[in-house]
């Protein structure tokens, strides 16, 4: 009696271990600016406690410097008032090296609550 084989074979196996493996690298470069914008949105809210536009880019300066930002800083803000206040906008981009001429490009903005 034949018995029919189950299973996937060794191509197939290599197949879904190769985008296993470029799924878990683009993941991994992805992951950090997410930290980061996180970080960002963060320092943003707690800049707002700026009652000038110039004490709000150094208290934003400031926390980026212990937050390690390095995407963006306090001359990048958008700083403006709504009512008694104040609002820190941002917006900026990443670009990912994938292959060759291949770039993941990452959009991100945000402001403060």
């Amino acid at each position: 009696m034949k018995h029919q084989q189950r299973g996937i074979s060794f191509i197939g196996l290599l197949f879904v271990g190769g985008v296993l493996a470029c799924i878990g690298v683009l993941t991994a470069e992805v992951v950090p600016t997410l930290i980061e914008f996180q970080a960002i949105t963060k320092a943003a809210s707690k800049a707002t406690e700026g009652n000038t536009v110039a004490e709000v880019r150094s208290i934003f300066d400031k926390a980026a410097a212990v937050d390690d930002i390095k995407s963006i800083s306090g001359k990048d803000l958008e700083v403006t008032k709504e009512g008694d206040k104040t609002v820190v906008a941002f917006a900026y981009t990443r670009e990912i090296h994938m292959a060759g001429p291949a770039y993941l490009l990452l959009k991100y903005n945000g402001r403060s609550k």
